[in-house]
């Protein structure tokens, strides 16, 4: 039986004595964190240089920051709305504040996106790996403790403590560890808030060395709001819907795309008639899409498990039971405060289709190969990206000087089981451009100096222009049907460069069809669906109040104004002579602490918020 402690420092000072104070910790991916003992450990070993700690971990969580004052005047109040009680990570606030000593190492292989893209140490420190070959790196380097958050059942000789959100690379090394004979604590972290995800995410008591079940054990969850869904994701949700099949095997991802597909799916399921004319209008209907509602339904097999799977599910689309009778299959997952009571309240009868499992299980193919592929049939596999060639090749990790934006995960995994597996395909979704302060610039480029995915496992990229089918076709070919999928602005340059190299006939012209694709023909064909309620911009509702709505627009085109001088000068000239704010006005002023401004600064913010609320709508 686990020893028991109800104090975070006493599992340090038993695990550091234990290990004679060489410690080797790795913690989950995202959720998953023991943080109060993680951080106890981590004040020892800053209090003691003579202990050595090294942490090998993914997807350290933090609480959102502002990078400006307006920023922060809008993000500090959500957080401690969001996260009362989440005490953050010790060493990431040391890796921010370049204060790690050097008897500490962290190493991350995943990294929030774009949070660490200016600290030196976890550059430095970042580990490339797929997915399913961490747990083999994390081995290697002689892991001799898992500090892992549990939900709990029973207590005594009768308990069992559930995994729960991260049975992911922990199911991996259990039993390598055992089969080498190497000895390596486990030790838990009682949390109420985890739901209890049963089957191979339970172990029995005897499993943990140590348990904390403490003051902590009923804080509320980190959770991730769900973002707004713009137009461009609507649209790019909305095509990528017409590939999947009823009856097929499906993968999404967090964020705004994830939530655009599934409300794609939603709406397909519906309204079938008004799906077909919303993708028509956007230029879609080709030969082969998928307009249908599900009859026998969808089976998943994501290696994050989000929110959109529960509104899949809710739906009756998330239907179709794989060979063990699990609806999905999955290895972590991370979500809103919604998802986690619906997993809480679940019987565990419903809870059961929800199969928490080892990330090999489900990334790769390997093991029981023969059952796996039976379920994955007529797979689609959607992973998000940041860019992608004119030849097809993907950007979703890093920039081409070498910094690390997020990590490869398992979309690499993913892209090569697509072409294991008969009638799978990999989905790559993006907006065909970004906004950069002032500068509109097209996430389609010629070439890049870095990919995620090579461009000889190229397959379907989907923006909001449409779908560009690549697998098998000439570089000429797949030139041609990229330069159909980006926006009309930058087409001319980039087939200028494809000229350039020769990858296309010098006389070659883009067809007439294909050079409407602008953000104005995107909103055209969206309004009659946005006229009936659908493609709103939270779809699945929000954590957000109506005043924050109201202010992320604003934000944000105060964001990209402050960007340029001239576009800030501007703005601020557009400020003179402005009429004093209405009631609904001041309200989101007070929202953002400046409907009494005080000094310069303030006056200033105060009238800048306000014409960019105008200009906003």
């Amino acid at each position: 039986m686990p020893v028991e402690h109800s104090d975070a420092a006493s599992v340090a000072d038993a695990v550091i004595d234990a290990l004679d104070g060489h410690i080797v910790m790795a913690l989950p991916l995202g959720l998953g964190k023991a943080v109060s003992i993680a951080n106890a450990i981590f004040a020892r070993a800053i209090a003691d240089p003579g202990i050595d700690l090294t942490i090998f971990t993914a997807l350290t969580l933090e609480k959102p920051r502002g990078s400006s004052d307006m920023e922060r005047r809008f993000v500090e109040p959500l957080a401690e709305r969001l996260f009362p009680d989440y005490p953050g990570l010790a060493y990431a606030e040391a890796l921010r504040e370049g204060e790690l000593p050097p008897n500490i190492r962290v190493s991350e292989f995943f990294l929030l996106a774009g949070q660490w893209l200016g600290v030196d140490a976890v550059q430095r420190g970042y580990v490339s790996a797929n997915y399913t070959h961490a747990a083999r790196y994390i081995l290697d380097r002689g892991i001799n403790l898992i500090a892992q958050l549990v939900a709990q059942r029973g207590t005594g000789p009768d308990a069992r403590y559930s995994l729960s959100c991260n049975t992911d690379i922990t199911l991996d090394i259990l039993p390598a560890l055992k089969a080498r004979g190497e000895r390596c604590l486990l030790v838990g972290e009682v949390s109420s808030e985890l739901p209890y995800m049963t089957g191979e995410a339970e172990l029995p008591a005897t499993a943990f060395d140590h348990m904390l079940d403490g003051p902590s054990r009923d804080d509320r969850l980190f959770v991730v709001p769900r973002q707004p869904v713009s137009d461009a994701d609507h649209a790019v949700g909305l095509h990528a819907a017409s590939l999947v099949k009823d009856g097929g095997t499906l993968q999404i991802g967090i964020g705004s795309l994830g939530d655009a597909l599934t409300a794609g799916l939603v709406l397909r399921h519906r309204d079938p008639a008004l799906y077909r004319e919303t993708l028509a209008a956007l230029g879609g209907g080709f030969a082969g899409a998928e307009t249908g509602p599900f009859e026998t339904g969808l089976y998943a097999a994501s290696e994050m498990f989000v929110d959109g799977f529960m509104d899949l599910y809710r739906e009756g689309i998330l239907k179709r039971p794989a060979a063990d009778g699990a609806l999905l299959h999955s290895g972590f997952f991370v979500g809103s405060e919604e998802f986690y009571r619906f997993l809480r309240e679940l019987p565990d009868e419903d809870r059961a289709l929800f199969s928490m499992r080892a990330i090999s299980f489900v990334n790769d193919l390997y093991g029981n190969e023969q059952q796996k592929r039976a379920d994955r049939k007529d797979a689609r596999f959607v992973n998000n990206a940041m860019m992608a060639t004119l030849l097809g090749a993907v950007v979703s990790d890093a920039l081409d000087d070498g910094r690390v934006v997020s990590g490869v995960g398992g979309q690499y995994n993913f892209v090569a089981q697509a072409f294991a597996l008969e009638d799978a395909r990999s989905l790559i979704t993006l907006n065909a451009t970004r906004t950069k302060g002032a500068e509109r610039q097209s996430r389609l480029v010629w070439s890049y100096g870095h990919n995620t995915i090579p461009r000889h496992l190229r397959d379907i990229v989907v923006t909001e222009y449409g779908v560009a089918d690549l697998r098998g076709k000439s570089d000429r070919d797949c030139v041609v049907t990229m330069l159909a999928i980006a926006d009309a602005a930058f087409q001319g340059e980039l087939l200028e460069q494809a000229k350039s190299a020769g990858k296309i006939e010098k006389d070659y012209v883009l067809p007439a069809t294909a050079r409407d694709n602008t953000p104005a023909r995107v909103k055209e064909a969206l309004a009659k669906a946005k006229a009936a309620g659908w493609c709103a911009t939270f779809p699945f509702g929000s954590v957000f109040t109506d005043e924050e709505k109201a202010l992320l627009p604003a934000l944000e085109l105060l964001k990209r104004v402050s960007a340029s001088k001239l576009s800030l000068a501007s703005a601020f000239a557009g400020t003179l002579g402005a009429k004093a704010p209405d009631a609904d006005e001041r309200l989101l002023l007070a929202r953002m602490a400046l409907d009494e401004p005080g000094d310069f600064s303030e006056r200033l913010y105060a009238r800048l918020l306000l014409w960019a609320l105008r200009q906003s709508g």
